[in-house]
């Protein structure tokens, strides 16, 4: 079995959410697609909530303390994220978006991505087009084709037979596919020597 890591990034405010209930089932659905592919997933929940207070400071100092530090690090090393946010304002929260603010740069690109959100209303299923998505694609990810939207009336019967579970079923998928067919991560470190150090030395 291939051994890969997903990273779930939830930015939901409440405890319980239905943002992390989200997260939670697009989660198992990806481990039971992947598994049938023959690819054993490892992963990683990041709740934003329980960051918020460190993800603030970093935006106003430049500096990780060790939690979001841990997470940041996560991010950069998974195989591929799942990302889901309430709605807040037509758009994705504020928690949300600095998060990704904070990463640093280039740590997205070309790593599968699928994009989640919830919301009150199935008035809101259009944010996923038009914020989640033009996000990712400026942070270069691989943003799978299927994003996954729940309102309030999604729950309940629908979250276990209906079109939510069909699409997490479907989202899933897709991304143990695009698992399955990648080399696994790697993280190069800035901080490492592109030449030999006697090289270097020769050709001053």
């Amino acid at each position: 079995m291939k051994q890969r890591t997903l990273v779930v990034i939830s930015s939901g405010l409440s405890q319980p959410s239905s943002t992390r209930l989200l997260a939670d089932q697009l989660a198992a659905s990806a481990v039971g697609a992947a598994a049938r592919l023959g690819v054993t997933l490892d992963v990683q929940v990041v709740e934003l909530r329980d960051l918020a207070h460190e993800i603030t400071d970093n935006m106003l100092t430049g500096f990780a303390k060790p939690a979001l530090k841990q997470a940041q690090d996560a991010v950069a090393a998974a195989d591929a994220l799942i990302v889901v946010t309430p709605v807040f304002s037509a758009s994705y929260s504020g928690l949300f978006k600095s998060f990704f603010d904070v990463l640093e740069k280039d740590v997205l690109t070309d790593k599968p991505v699928m994009m989640a959100a919830t919301a009150g209303t199935a008035r809101h299923s259009l944010v996923l087009e038009h914020a989640l998505r033009p996000l990712f694609a400026y942070l270069r990810a691989a943003i799978l084709p299927t994003s996954v939207f729940a309102a309030s009336d999604d729950w309940g019967t629908n979250s276990v037979e209906g079109p939510l579970r069909d699409r997490i079923e479907r989202a899933a998928t897709e991304l143990a596919r695009e698992i399955e067919r990648r080399e696994p991560a790697t993280v190069t470190d800035p901080f490492a020597l592109t030449e030999n150090f006697e090289d270097m030395i020769k050709n001053l």
